[in-house]
């Protein structure tokens, strides 16, 4: 049977695709850009009819289709989302939860390489719903912007559901067969752009201090957010750079655009940027779209240290919300509420620092809240995200210190000196008090 053969045979529509999940059922969905709008809108039906009940819904990092069908509030006794990275729909729902009395969002710890095992053990998904690009003449569809755990889910849930969109980029790596699928639905809908966030002050001035530490020939990994796109824009004038990274962004296009990037100089991957998802803009999503520059493999390769570690003078830059003065780092929990997730930070600051001539950075402003709380704290009003053991470099606007190797008095006087300066003075007296100075 030909390619196109299987494909009229297995082609649906979305109502009849997710007709086969029962209460009860595993269900996970694509993650970000792969959410598929039409079947997740179809299971909303499903859920509001009361044909389904107890669904666990799976996924990292959802947009605006999936808050508009699945992840809607009066759903939540149906649908059960089991969220490994929250984002503003997730708090939103928790929120108006936590005021009503009413279980929403179930949030899942664990580090995004983890990601295809944690989805597939106890036991397999039943049901994986995902965007794909078109199907070419030898029956393959692309994961596009996904790959993460896009693949593993293919591989191993009992049952694989593919939204066909031709706004989905063409990406090498991530590629199925349609003999892999179970069931196609065809619809076309415009990817979700993630809006631009405009760097403040601050962001500018840390991205000067980040890329005066990275050398020409270093392989990069950049965080989400203004901070480490401002990064980026302060590294167009290196050369050589390479890109082994977990996101794909606005930042990191722009570097290769510049022809700061070639990928020459990397031991693994060679000539391409790698990355696991991709989120940005139409422009971004046109860039990757076909180019034999870039490349998407699976999250559990991409954000595996010792995979990382393969490549010399890796520099992995993320943002973090507090620093502890021993130097550990809560990046996920605000406000007393679980506010996004681990997701891959701590997989990037082991493996930079395990390569040779690697430095993984940890940043972010000094302050939050215009300049009314300090982000440097005597202790962390959360979990620990990445621990003080694997920080390496911390930096803030107001300069950048290298923790390793330094004993408890000398880091908590490293972090304090990072600190806005009205806060000092409180922070000397508080690590005084508890013994660190």
């Amino acid at each position: 049977m030909t390619p196109k053969d299987q494909y009229a045979g297995k082609l649906t529509t979305p109502a009849e695709a997710v007709g086969d999940i029962a209460s009860g059922d595993r269900v996970a969905m694509g993650m970000a850009l792969a959410e598929p709008p039409a079947l997740l809108a179809a299971l909303a039906a499903r859920a509001e009819a009361n044909e389904i009940d107890e669904v666990r819904l799976y996924y990292f990092h959802s947009t605006p289709h999936a808050a508009q069908t699945v992840l809607r509030y009066e759903l939540m006794d149906r649908i059960r989302p089991h969220c490994f990275f929250l984002g503003p729909w997730e708090r939103a729902l928790l929120a108006q939860g936590e005021a009503e009395g009413k279980r929403t969002i179930c949030f899942v710890p664990g580090a995004f390489s983890q990601a295809p095992r944690l989805m597939s053990e106890p036991k397999p998904i039943d049901t994986f719903l995902t965007t794909v690009s078109p199907m070419d003449a030898h029956g393959f569809f692309s994961l596009g912007t996904s790959n993460d755990y896009g693949l593993g889910q293919v591989k191993s849930a009992r049952r694989v559901v593919v939204e066909v969109n031709r706004h989905m980029p063409r990406v090498r790596g991530g590629m199925i067969h349609v003999s892999e699928v179970d069931a196609i639905v065809e619809h076309d809908a415009p990817l979700f752009e993630d809006p631009r966030r405009e760097p403040a002050p601050e962001d500018a001035a840390i991205g000067r201090i980040v890329a005066g530490l990275v050398e020409d020939g270093a392989c990069l990994q950049m965080g989400i957010g203004a901070l480490p796109e401002a990064v980026c824009a302060a590294l167009s004038g290196h050369r050589d750079l390479g890109i082994h990274t977990e996101l794909f962004s606005d930042g990191l296009m722009a570097l290769m655009q510049s022809g700061a990037v070639t990928n020459a100089r990397k031991a693994t991957n060679t000539g391409r940027s790698i990355f696991t998802f991709a989120l940005g803009d139409k422009a971004l999503y046109d860039f990757i779209d076909d180019n034999a520059a870039v490349e998407s493999r699976q999250v559990d390769y991409v954000n595996d240290p010792a995979v990382i570690a393969r490549n010399d003078k890796v520099v992995s830059v993320n943002a973090t919300l507090q620093i502890d003065l021993s130097g550990a780092c809560n990046s996920e929990h605000m406000a007393g509420r679980q506010y996004s997730a681990a997701g891959g930070q701590l997989d990037f600051v082991r493996g930079a620092y395990a390569s040779r001539d690697g430095k993984s950075i940890i940043a972010c402003h000094s302050t939050a809240k215009g300049g009314t709380i300090s982000r440097i704290v005597s202790r962390l009003d959360g979990p620990v995200t990445t621990p003080r053991n694997d920080v390496h470099i911390v930096a803030t606007e107001h300069g950048w210190k290298d923790l390793k190797g330094l004993n408890g008095f000398e880091r908590a006087k490293a972090i304090i000196a990072l600190a806005d300066p009205k806060f000092r003075e409180a922070l000397s007296a508080e690590a005084k008090a508890a013994g660190l100075i």
